[in-house]
């Protein structure tokens, strides 16, 4: 059975798709070493905001230093990442990518997954292009109204597997879950992470100015449906060939299983959902969903049937079988520290900020959009790159008269479409890889997408400073 077919593996790491990840990261890390050789070292001063949060003080200056990193340093950065500054989020993405190995194999083994798809397929099967149009609309508005990204990757194989399920190719199911969350995180209709913390920063009420984001976030699901669903009636092949869908037939337990399953992680989504007013909530998504899906997954297997020893020995399977993508993480995240620790990250910002002097106000538009889209190659964090960046684009954006919701919305484009395509992000590794799709492949399928959404956001950047948007 071709590989595109079969939906009754496991949670298990493509190889193939390690391999080309590690060796795309490793030649990353490399030509980032050489960077630091060869750009001078340099620093902002920072001060602390009322938050306790590290900002750049434009006022006080750029200085050149002295920069470099030993090489031994650079050749440990992936085990020295893990304590340098910002290291609980690695760690706790790592923590969250465990618990999904474990529980997604133990669904897997107990037939609970297969059900599942099998009900899905067998529920919407013929009006399977509709129930695309729901997914893509529910992973966007989980990116923009609430910040979500990684919290999604649990599902994503999931949706992978309804993919295949339903006649399409594993990409399509990337596309409908992760895809659609990255673009409406970059939409940022009501996200808190970019958005919200921007606004905050530059001295905006929060959410404000939310019309031209709401225009986006509709031009954009317009783009990435059209996009999606002619790839999908390319590939798409003839599902009734003793697939989950011909021969499903309802089993009680399962069911039972799978309720239990549907309802607590349901609960946790509601919880993530009522971030966006329950503030204090916001620091603590991705710790509930990690929370809530292992509560489902083990809950919803012994109901259905499963005995507790089996549930340890497949957890504990689960485990050991994501876990390459441990080095994965930590490989790319040694990126940002090496950069950091050579002290050429500032050096870049002032550099790039300086080209901006001769520039029309739509070019410096249009290049604050793309500072934002490079600085995201080196540094996945939204929330580490809304402190690094906005004290450098507000007044970059004054000097020239450009409106501040005008330029923090071009930084949220920078920031959130590329989380899906850059290497560099460990959402976007873990999810291909869970997924079993390799780099190049999504490469290959997703970089007409980009191109395609470029030039939308381009002009919509354009259209809101043509028509006066503050």
């Amino acid at each position: 059975m071709p590989r595109e077919e079969s939906s009754n593996k496991g949670l298990n790491i493509g190889v193939r798709s390690f391999l080309i990840a590690i060796g795309i990261i490793f030649v990353l890390m490399v030509l980032t070493y050489i960077l630091t050789l060869v750009i001078p070292g340099g620093e902002y001063a920072r001060t602390i905001d009322a938050n306790g949060n590290s900002v750049i003080d434009t006022d006080a200056g750029f200085r050149y230093v002295d920069g470099g990193i030993p090489f031994w340093k650079w050749l440990l950065s992936p085990v020295l990442v893990l304590g340098a500054e910002g290291s609980g989020t690695i760690i706790a993405v790592l923590i969250f990518l465990l618990v999904i190995g474990g529980v997604f194999n133990s669904l897997t083994a107990g037939g609970l997954m297969n059900y599942m798809l099998g009900a899905i397929v067998d529920r919407f099967g013929r009006v399977k292009y509709r129930l695309m149009d729901v997914l893509i609309l529910f992973f966007m508005a989980m990116g923009s109204l609430v910040g979500s990204f990684e919290e999604v990757i649990p599902m994503t194989p999931i949706v992978v597997g309804l993919a295949v399920a339903l006649g399409w190719d594993r990409v399509t199911g990337v596309a409908m879950s992760l895809l659609a969350t990255g673009c409406g995180f970059a939409a940022g209709v009501a996200n808190p992470f970019t958005i919200g913390i921007a606004q905050g920063l530059a001295g905006l009420p929060m959410f404000s100015g939310i019309w031209l984001r709401a225009v986006s976030f509709v031009l954009i699901y317009v783009l990435l449906r059209w996009f999606i669903r002619s790839h999908a009636v390319k590939v798409e092949r003839d599902v009734d060939n003793g697939d989950l869908s011909s021969d499903f037939v309802r089993n009680d337990k399962m069911s039972r299983g799978l309720k239990v399953f549907a309802v607590l992680l349901s609960i946790g989504i509601i919880i993530v959902l009522s971030s966006s007013f329950i503030t204090f909530l916001q620091n603590y998504t991705m710790i509930i969903v990690a929370i809530m899906f292992l509560t489902a997954g083990i809950a919803s297997v012994l109901v259905s049937g499963m005995s507790g020893r089996e549930l340890g020995r497949t957890f504990v399977q689960g485990l050991v079988s994501i876990s390459p993508s441990i080095l994965m993480i930590l490989m790319a995240s040694s990126i940002k520290y090496t950069m950091t620790e050579g002290k050429i990250l500032d050096t870049l910002l002032h550099s790039a900020a300086g080209m901006a002097g001769h520039m029309s106000k739509a070019g410096v538009i249009l290049f604050i959009y793309l500072i934002c889209l490079i600085m995201n190659f080196f540094i996945a964090s939204a929330s580490a790159k809304v402190f690094l960046l906005i004290p450098i684009i507000a007044p970059l954006a004054q000097l020239f008269g450009i409106s501040m919701q005008l330029a923090i919305v071009a930084f949220a484009y920078g920031d959130g479409f590329s989380n899906v395509f850059y290497p560099t992000n460990p959402g976007l590794l873990i999810s291909l890889s869970l997924s079993d799709v390799s780099y190049g492949e999504w490469f290959r399928y997703s970089w007409k997408f980009q191109l395609l959404n470029l030039l939308l956001t381009a002009l919509i950047l354009l259209g809101g400073l043509a028509i006066g948007y503050a």
